[in-house]
């Protein structure tokens, strides 16, 4: 069969530096770090935030802070379930906190952003979390898209084998027992799909926290079906993790998103 995909085999470090290696899955984070910033810096995202860019700037250190440590703490926690390697953690403690390794769990850094978010608003008295999450989700799933990239480039998260097999299946060099899947790439194009409903969304002017919760959801929606095609680490009942996970984020999202809207309340400028 004449496949339509092959694996690029591209060096996963992007720039070499002397002795530092300067990593696209590092990359792939500051590329949507600055794409937050600068749709959050933007006139209008200031004039509703009420923040001035120095301070925009210091959340998005606190955000940063609680996607490393809540991304990482999650990949372990599912690490050691998957693979039954607490001894080998125990043995390096330092793998504990090698995120230059690779190895971060997309639901703990949404967590750990969330925590973030909160204790950067307790800074910033009449800053709804609701209001700042707009400002935040809108530009996340190009971020989102370019970190499944990524993931594909690196040979991370391969998907499930193809029985039968398709023309857009992939051999994968660290699953190397038949084409796969190119689940990154599913996933990616799905996280990107959510963008101009979020733009869409925006420029209605909804309730503060519409747009936040619309992506909260939606993103549940598209982990939901792209964990069809992905390797899973475990399941339970039938589902995978990231199912297991992003199926109580769809309740999570819907009935926040009933709540935004029935309060009704709308923050212009602060």
């Amino acid at each position: 069969m004449n496949h339509w995909i092959s694996f690029p085999n591209i060096d996963p470090i992007a720039i070499h530096l002397g002795p530092v290696g300067v990593h696209w899955y590092g990359l792939s984070y500051l590329f949507g770090f600055i794409c937050v910033y600068l749709w959050m810096n933007r006139p209008a995202g200031r004039r509703r935030l009420g923040l001035t860019s120095d301070e925009i700037q210091d959340f998005l250190v606190y955000a940063l802070i609680g996607v490393l440590i809540g991304g990482r703490v999650l990949f372990v926690i599912a690490d050691i379930i998957t693979n039954h390697n607490l001894g080998m953690y125990l043995a390096t403690p330092l793998d504990f906190i090698a995120i230059w390794k690779g190895g971060m769990a997309f639901h703990g850094a949404l967590i750990g952003i969330i925590v973030a978010g909160v204790i950067f608003l307790r800074k910033h008295r009449g800053l709804s979390f609701g209001t700042v999450g707009d400002e935040v989700v809108v530009l996340v799933p190009i971020g989102l898209f370019t970190t499944r990239i990524v993931n594909f480039i690196n040979d991370e998260l391969p998907g499930k084998l193809c029985v039968p097999d398709q023309p857009y299946c992939v051999r994968f060099p660290a699953m190397n027992d038949g084409y796969r899947y190119p689940s990154q790439i599913f996933e990616g194009l799905l996280d990107l799909a959510v963008l101009p409903i979020l733009l869409l969304v925006y420029r209605r002017h909804p309730p503060d926290g519409v747009v936040l919760w619309t992506w909260f959801t939606l993103y549940g929606i598209t982990r939901m079906i792209a964990e069809f095609w992905r390797e899973p680490g475990f399941t339970v009942a039938g589902l995978s993790g990231g199912q297991l996970l992003a199926l109580p984020q769809i309740v999570i999202g819907l009935v926040m998103l009933v709540i935004s809207v029935r309060r009704g309340t709308r923050t212009e400028a602060r």
